[in-house]
């Protein structure tokens, strides 16, 4: 094909990647095009498997072979011929990095803004020196703080979890942590050689002896004698306590299920020495407009942006100097504010501004880590791009919607192409142009129904998409049933759901929603999953998981103890030890307490 200067269009020919059946399609450059059908057509195999893996493939060809070897590269597609493409960018749904030490600020690169900020322009305390830029990264040996590592929690036992039922004796088992078998039964006799009573009730123990078997350090030996049907000589028993042997186990010992045992008596707590910042103190101690840097990441967006504002706007402003006096009304104070409030405006109109700074990415939805790598792609200055991006309104209300539209039209305002796999049909509607894969799904699809503006598919009977698009589509017959039971959540508190108490019922499908941030994923994704592991006594999977308190309180509906049917659903991978802390009904009416 001929190459000319004056075509806006990229060409494909030929391309059969996955269930593409050897299609060509013209689409426009310049311009936001929509790549719409039904789940499976194949319309992702088309923008990303063809046209952002060939751009990459060409990107990656003019590399160095040596450096090519270094870089994670995708496969070349299957097609014949691509004409007129640009450099592209992929803006995939993915979960964020498995990381606990990756967050919003480091994602969008703020942080590093931020810390400069602090580093040049913050108040240090008398006598302080200026810290550079990487004592204020928990993430940094500079930065981090001593006891936890950087981290911001610490990981310790705690009296409730080693021992469960205070009612019960030592040789009844009331210290749980403790193991069992020969084991167990020697740490009994060893107690009861030191003079402590394994026969009294644990909760009438003096607590100076409660205190020392669960927390000592030391490991005094006795001479154990011979025990009928145990031991038939005597031996030199030494002591652990509950503390010592869940650290012993969970540094040294390489028994998988071991591990997991021991980490259900141990807690996840704000480390006492950072407060959970992750930060030495020598940083908590620089302030700006008042505020630490750790105050400033635990903010939502929209008020960093409000403390920000007046120091970005500021007319004049003093010589910066070398020094820690630099102060917060110097040149550097008002360049850094400016690009940090003009960076967070972005994401502000992205519907993101009840993140914080300090927000784990690991608790991200694939839609709000999607817009936050849209807000970055927008500062970066690019033009005759590509962008390709996966469904951006995935996980946005129909109310934020409009907001990201108006966003998006930036990039291509300043020169570029955008290239969206969607299925909303209000995003749909405000595309340039549309490519309509289908039929169907698999085999079933693969074939291009239709390339261009949004009005003419219209016309196109057999697309899905058009009887949709176009309010054709016959309603849903739908019959709700009834439930079988309820589960009551009450006092939850996490991220930015406050004090929140919801009755869920149980055997029936339901839908929680609300706008972008309202905290839905949080209350399905984190706290009612945390409800099921604490269930089945799984272990947690994230650090704020393990600060939520849940306890399972039995109700006048149930007196057998079954686990509800919603539960029964999960296989349980390991069975829980009955406690105080999850008690099962019979779905009938669960009382579950969250902080």
């Amino acid at each position: 094909m001929d190459k000319d200067a004056t075509d806006l269009f990229v060409h494909v020919r030929g391309a059969s990647e996955n269930n593409l059946r050897n299609i060509d399609v013209d689409v426009p450059r310049d311009a936001m095009v929509a790549f719409t059908g039904v789940s499976g057509s194949g319309k992702s195999s088309l923008a990303f498997g063809t046209l952002y893996a060939e751009a990459q493939r060409r990107y990656f060809e003019s590399v160095a072979p040596y450096a090519r070897r270094l870089l994670q590269q995708v496969g070349a597609p299957h097609v014949q011929e691509i004409t007129g493409l640009p450099p592209a960018v992929a803006l995939q749904q993915r979960r964020g990095s498995p990381s606990s030490r990756s967050t919003v600020g480091t994602l969008t690169t703020l942080s590093n803004l931020l810390r400069m900020l602090y580093s040049r322009a913050g108040t240090y305390p008398p006598g302080a020196a200026r810290l550079e830029a990487e004592s204020f990264s928990p993430n940094t040996t500079a930065g981090a703080c001593p006891e936890c590592h950087g981290l911001g929690v610490v990981h310790d036992v705690a009296e409730d979890l080693l021992v469960p039922d205070p009612s019960l004796s030592i040789r009844e088992g009331a210290i749980a942590a403790w193991p069992g078998a020969w084991q167990g039964a020697n740490l009994r006799s060893v107690v009861n050689g030191l003079g402590i009573d394994i026969d009294r009730p644990w909760r009438r123990l003096k607590k100076k002896d409660r205190n020392w078997l669960l927390y000592t350090e030391e490991q005094p030996s006795v001479y154990i004698e011979p025990e009928e049907d145990r031991v038939d000589y005597g031996y030199q028993g030494k002591f652990w306590s509950a503390r010592k042997h869940v650290m012993h186990v969970l540094t040294d010992s390489k028994s998988e299920k071991m591990r997991e045992r021991a980490l259900r008596f141990v807690r996840s707590v704000p480390c006492p020495q950072c407060h959970g910042s992750g930060l030495r103190p020598e940083a908590l101690a620089v302030t700006f407009a008042g505020r630490s840097i750790a105050e400033i990441n635990a903010m939502p967006l929209t008020k960093v942006v409000e403390l920000l504002r007046p120091v970005a706007q500021r007319s004049e402003a003093d010589a910066t100097t070398s020094t820690a006096r630099s102060g917060e009304t110097t040149e550097v104070a008002v360049r850094i504010c400016g690009d940090l409030v003009a960076r967070i405006d972005v994401l502000l109109d992205l519907g993101l501004g009840y993140l914080g700074l300090g927000r784990r990415s690991t608790t991200l939805s694939p839609g709000e880590a999607q817009r936050l790598r849209i807000a970055t792609q927008l500062r970066s200055g690019l033009f005759g791009v590509a962008y390709v991006l996966d469904e951006p309104s995935a996980g946005l209300h129909p109310a934020d919607a409009e907001p990201l539209l108006d966003v998006l039209e930036r990039p291509k305002a300043a020169g570029n192409s955008l290239f969206v796999v969607e299925h909303d049909m209000d995003v749909v509607r405000r595309a340039d142009w549309v490519v309509d894969i289908g039929p169907g799904a698999g085999e079933g699809g693969g074939r291009v129904l239709y390339s261009g503006p949004v009005a003419g598919l219209e016309q196109v009977a057999e697309s899905a998409t058009s009887q949709y698009l176009f309010g054709r589509a016959e309603p849903l017959d739908h019959r709700p049933r009834t439930p079988q039971g309820w589960l009551h959540l009450r006092g939850v508190s996490r991220h930015n759901l406050h004090d929140v108490s919801v009755d869920v019922p149980l055997c029936v499908l339901t839908a929680v929603t609300g706008v972008s941030g309202s905290g839905k994923s949080t209350l399905v994704t984190q706290v009612l999953a945390e409800v099921v592991r604490g269930h089945f006594g799984l272990v947690p999977e994230e650090p704020d998981e393990a600060q939520l308190v849940v306890d399972v309180q039995d109700t006048s509906c149930s007196a057998d103890g079954s686990v509800p049917s919603s539960f029964r659903a999960i296989p349980p991978l390991a069975k829980p030890e009955p406690s105080r802390r999850a008690r099962g009904g019979d779905g009938c009416g669960e009382e579950v307490g969250c902080h």
